[in-house]
């Protein structure tokens, strides 16, 4: 790549085979034995000291831990300090929750690594002596590999997780589009596009019966179906958007409040906040405008005359009201198209005066 190429950062998973979990469990109770030791040594020396310990200093008690028979490579160890320490300052806590390697709540496993700790060469990952085979179905080969982790899911699989640098490919697309995002349906595009979500309602009924069953290995494997197949449509519908629009408004419907409601299933259900992640890394990578507009009234705003109009839904008692006529103009609105297209307006009428949104 050439130097004057735009580079992007982009994170790359792949599944290692079963046959490794052993080793990687391994690893993982000495990377939770590493994290429990900086975690209690932290916390000593705060109640002592009354002062935060840094990844720096945790390095000074950690080192040579590998000669007295830790099979974690050394780098691995530092990070596991460092990460602690950056942790503990995000979640402003003197101590954080300790990792535990057994028991029916034991923590799914977690090794760091640095870029120059691994390599990759025939089909496997090296680090710390061990060879681990992957499905590669990115072509490793073709990359710079960097820094990443080792991570477990909840059904005992273990994943490779790194970053490359790719070179960024410009969006030429001048159009624009407004998405409002809803309970009904996950998102509604100004142009009428439709994204339904509901993953976890579609399985409820065989996830409940699976519970009352008690088979944990069946409830586990649907979790992760939901999971999955909310995490594709969530990738398929913001590269579709980001490869053929050249600007994205998105209204700031807040998950974080609403999950305190009534509306908390559907709310986890619809994946906004993994929606909006997602479209503003990819809006970033492809050069496209990404904005958060504020969605208040969008929904009773006639999209056509600009009025409030009096007949239009309001409130939780308005919910059920999926399509309005309004009193002032006489267009017939639906409800979540509507609420886009004055997304659409908003953005558009804020960028044209060089506000930024928000």
């Amino acid at each position: 790549m050439s130097g004057s190429t735009p580079i992007a950062t982009k994170t790359l998973r792949l599944r290692i085979k079963d046959k490794h979990a052993k080793v990687l469990n391994t690893l993982a109770c000495e990377t939770n034995f590493v994290w429990n030791f900086c975690n209690e040594l932290s916390l000593r020396h705060t109640q002592r000291t009354g002062k935060f310990m840094s990844g720096y200093d945790l390095q000074k008690y950690t080192a040579g831990a590998c000669k007295e028979g830790l099979l974690l490579n050394s780098a691995t160890v530092q990070m596991i300090g460092h990460e602690l320490a950056t942790r503990r300052k995000q979640f402003k806590k003197v101590k954080l929750s300790w990792r535990k390697s057994g028991g029916s709540r034991r923590s799914l496993g977690w090794i760091p690594f640095r870029h120059d700790c691994i390599s990759y060469r025939g089909g496997q990952i090296r680090y710390a002596g061990y060879k681990f085979n992957i499905w590669d179905s990115y072509g490793l080969a073709d990359y710079e590999l960097g820094s990443g982790t080792f991570s477990e899911d909840s059904r005992g699989r273990w994943y490779f997780n790194t970053t490359v640098k790719v070179e960024k490919k410009p969006n030429t697309a001048t159009q624009s589009i407004g998405i409002d995002l809803g309970l009904k349906e996950c998102a509604v595009t100004s142009d009428g596009q439709r994204l339904v979500g509901r993953n976890y309602r579609k399985l409820e009924s065989k996830l409940g019966i699976a519970q009352r069953a008690n088979k944990k290995s069946l409830v586990k494997a649907l979790h992760a179906k939901i999971k999955n197949r909310r995490k594709d449509e969530l990738h398929k519908f913001s590269t579709m958007l980001t490869q053929h629009y050249g600007a994205i408004f998105v209204g700031n419907v807040s998950s974080s409040k609403l999950i305190k409601t009534k509306m908390a299933k559907s709310t986890l259900d619809a994946g906004w906040s993994s929606l909006k992640t997602t479209l503003e890394y990819k809006s970033d990578h492809a050069g496209v405008v990404y904005e958060v507009i504020d969605g208040a009234f969008t929904t009773q705003t006639c999209s056509c005359c600009g009025s409030i109009a009096v007949s239009s839904p309001k409130g939780r008692v308005g919910l059920g009201i999926r399509e309005w006529t309004c009193s002032d103009c006489g267009s017939v609105n639906d409800r979540d198209l509507n609420a886009a297209r004055n997304i659409l307006a908003r953005g558009h009428s804020r960028l044209a005066v060089g506000i930024s949104v928000l």
